[in-house]
């Protein structure tokens, strides 16, 4: 057994020979010109990636006007060198110089502590929300004048920062509209640092991003002790059951009847086990169920009035300390509308939860019909005392009427349409009782005269 070592055109051969029989293992190691080729590509690729960041660096620097004096210093040099015009001389240098001059306004890093802080994250539609803007330079220099963006939901407030001397601060009173329902998202705030001449600009950016609730506008339903929403809670029915609070009659024991309701004074005078029946006591536990499907309503003013609707509904029952369930479609892929039904719950704990929730619903066409949202509601949701149906003025009445009998002949449904100026009405059926709400305050009147 003997070894042997040779080096072949860059590669390390190994031989091992046993008993007549060879074995040959190759290491290769990478020398020559191989070895520059890989040194090669990787300086070039380092050398790309710090142009690729250079360039992008450069890109978001110069605004649009800078790229307009770039191009105008190309031309004109090109146009001098080739045609050797005087006047193409005077135009090139006169934008370089004006490039040059704008540099040293992005020189210096920015030093500010910026501060946006509100008086309340909800607020209620249509009304204003004021927020307290401190911006500090925290450097030890002078910084010059700049322009604070401050993304407000898809429009932008931009605050003019003045010139801070090292230590100072500079305080501002914002007033944010919120007129439309929905969640706000404030941020994130940049800062930028540029020339007077708007050619050259440098941001810096705050990531931190807050969320204004803005509520739907709600009106004071009655109580839940008259009109359509009266005190279902122990209200008697005529089902029959082993444990309640009416008690209905005596019965003879069965095996698996509870021992704590055997009546023993009947047992006594029987001589077998008697046992008490009840009669069960109605719950009030409501559901409003919302269409989100926006072909059902004659423009979007309708569909807020209606988002009010159920708002209002809502947190009457939760303030007279009800059971709600608020159910409405989840949106589906358009491909998958027809094939895929899918429902959401609205969170219910709180009157400001239910309201967050509300805030944050929007209407489209890729999601159920009504018919359906309310016929996965009566799965999803048992024991249930009274359902509203909120929609537009678009729903048709043999719609509502679908919607109704996919709930038990126990439940009361009301469906609430919102119908932008008609005259408020109220319209009993075998399966319903529909309330027509010309606007909001109709929502009241209504379910005063609407007893069942």
């Amino acid at each position: 057994m003997y070894e042997h070592t040779e080096t072949q055109h860059g590669h390390t051969v190994t031989g091992t020979r046993t008993r007549g029989v060879t074995v040959t293992r190759y290491a290769t190691e990478r020398t020559g010109m191989s070895a520059r080729v890989e040194a090669g590509r990787r300086a070039a690729g380092r050398v790309g990636a710090a142009v690729a960041r250079a360039w992008s660096a450069t890109a978001e620097t110069i605004n649009p006007a800078g790229w307009l004096l770039v191009a105008v210093a190309a031309g004109g040099f090109a146009a001098a060198f080739a045609w050797g015009w005087a006047e193409a001389w005077v135009v090139a240098v006169a934008a370089t110089a004006l490039l040059v001059l704008c540099i040293p306004f992005l020189l210096g890093r920015h030093s500010y502590e910026v501060a946006l802080e509100f008086d309340r994250d909800r607020v209620v539609a249509g009304t204003d929300l004021v927020a307290a803007l401190g911006v500090r330079n925290v450097g030890q220099r002078v910084s010059l004048p700049a322009l604070l963006d401050i993304p407000v939901g898809e429009g932008l407030i931009e605050a003019h920062v003045p010139l801070l001397r090292a230590g100072h601060d500079h305080r501002e009173t914002l007033t944010i509209a919120a007129e439309r329902r929905g969640v706000i998202a404030v941020g994130p705030m940049t800062i930028g640092r540029g020339d007077p001449v708007g050619v050259l600009q440098r941001d810096h950016t705050w990531p931190d991003v807050q969320h204004i609730y803005v509520h739907p506008a709600t009106v004071p339903i009655p109580s839940t002790s008259a009109g359509l929403l009266r005190d279902l809670e122990g209200v008697v029915t005529s089902t029959i059951v082993d444990s309640d609070l009416a008690f209905h009659a005596i019965r003879d024991y069965r095996p698996g009847d509870s021992r704590r309701h055997v009546h023993w004074k009947s047992t006594a005078k029987t001589g077998q086990l008697m046992v008490r029946q009840y009669e069960e006591t109605r719950r009030s536990r409501i559901a409003i169920a919302i269409d989100l499907d926006v072909s059902q309503y004659q423009h979007e003013d309708e569909f807020e009035m209606a988002v009010s609707a159920a708002s209002s509904l809502g947190l009457q029952a939760i303030r007279d300390g009800r059971e709600v369930v608020i159910t409405a479609s989840a949106e589906i892929p358009r491909h998958a509308v027809e094939r895929v039904h899918s429902l959401r719950t609205l969170p219910t704990l709180t009157p400001t939860a239910m309201l967050d929730g509300m805030s944050g619903i929007d209407g489209t066409e890729d999601v159920m019909p009504l018919p359906l949202v309310a016929g996965m509601t009566a799965q999803e949701a048992e024991h249930l005392s009274m359902v509203f149906l909120v929609t537009g003025s678009r729903q048709p009445l043999p719609s509502l009427r679908k919607a109704a009998v996919a709930f038990s002949a126990d439940v009361t449904v009301v469906a609430v349409r919102a119908d932008a100026g008609a005259e408020p009405a109220v319209r009993s059926a075998r399966e319903l009782t529909v309330l027509t709400i010309g606007m909001l305050h109709d929502l009241g009147h209504l379910m005063l005269r609407g007893s069942v």
